[in-house]
C-alpha cells in the first residue's frame, strides 16, 4: 500500500544539514526535471513581478523569494521535518511508534512542485513553489512533471494507493488503479434532512489523522473495500462512492 501526500505551504524555517545533494534524492530519474525547475525558479525570483508569477501572498513573498534564491547552498532537513501544515500536524510523524515510522518511510510519497516526488527521508532546503504555478519558460508545472513522474513511479502499479493529495498535485500524476482518493465532508441535519458540505481546514486535519491511524495500525489493504473496512474499524465514519473514500464528519 502507498500513501500519497501533498506538500504544505507552511514549512520549517531552516535546515541543519549539508546543502542539497540531488544525486541522493529518491526517484533519481526526476533529477533532469528538478534541475530545469530549479534553474527556472531562480530566474523567476529575480523578476520584478516574481511575487505574481509564483502566486505568493504579500506578507510571505520576501521570505519565500529569499529561500528560493539559495536552494543549492542552503542547509537541508528531512522531508519528515520540513512540512508543518495542518495535515502534517495531525499526521505527527515525530510521534509515530518506531514500527509506524518505518512504514511511513516505505509507504509515503510526498508530491512537490519543485521536486516532483519525495520520500520522507530525503533532505531538501525550505522552498516555496506550488504545483499550480506556470513557471517561465517551462510552463505549467503539473504538465512538465507528468511524463517524468509516470516513468519514475511505475513501480506503484498494482499496489493499493491511498491518495490524500489536493487537485494540482493529483493532476501531475494520475495514480493507477487500484487508487482511492480520499474526500472529507461535514454532515449536518437541516430540517430533518442530512446535508453534506466540503470542508477545507478540517479536510486537511482529517486526512492527516487517517494517514496516521493507517500507519500506526499497520494496515496493508489490497482493495478499496479492505481500505474502507480498515478506516471504519479505526473509528472513522466512511463510505465508498464512485471509487472514492468519503470520510464524514458529523456536526
Amino acid at each position: 500500500m502507498l500513501i500519497l501526500l501533498p506538500p504544505s505551504e507552511r514549512k520549517a524555517p531552516g535546515g541543519d544539514g549539508p546543502p542539497l545533494d540531488l544525486a541522493g534524492l529518491s526517484f533519481p530519474g526526476l533529477n533532469p526535471v528538478r534541475e530545469r525547475v530549479m534553474d527556472a525558479l531562480g530566474e523567476a525570483c529575480l523578476r520584478d513581478d516574481a511575487r505574481d508569477v509564483l502566486g505568493l501572498p504579500g506578507g510571505q513573498a520576501d521570505d519565500a523569494l529569499a529561500r528560493n534564491r539559495i536552494l543549492r547552498q542552503a542547509p537541508t532537513l528531512p522531508v519528515s521535518r520540513l512540512y508543518t501544515g495542518v495535515l502534517y500536524e495531525n499526521l505527527a510523524l515525530n510521534e509515530l511508534s518506531p514500527e509506524a515510522a518505518g512504514r511511513a518511510n516505505d509507504q509515503i510519497i510526498v508530491f512537490s512542485g519543485l521536486w516532483g516526488a519525495l520520500r520522507l527521508t530525503d533532505r531538501i532546503p525550505p522552498y516555496r513553489l506550488a504545483m499550480d504555478v506556470t513557471l517561465p519558460p517551462e510552463g505549467k508545472l503539473a504538465a512538465l512533471w507528468r511524463p517524468a513522474l509516470r516513468e519514475a513511479l511505475g513501480f506503484a502499479e498494482g499496489r493499493l494507493i491511498v491518495d490524500l493529495r489536493s487537485g494540482p498535485y493529483a493532476s501531475a500524476w494520475r495514480a493507477p488503479a487500484p487508487s482511492v482518493p480520499v474526500r472529507v465532508f461535514r454532515e449536518r441535519i437541516l430540517g430533518g434532512v442530512p446535508k453534506r458540505s466540503v470542508v477545507s481546514h478540517m479536510a486537511k486535519a482529517t486526512r492527516g489523522k487517517v494517514a496516521r491511524d493507517l500507519l500506526e495500525a499497520g494496515v496493508e489493504a489490497a482493495t478499496p473495500e479492505e481500505l474502507l473496512k480498515a478506516v471504519a474499524g479505526l473509528g472513522h465514519t466512511a463510505e465508498l462512492n464512485d471509487g472514492r473514500l468519503d470520510v464524514i464528519l458529523h456536526a
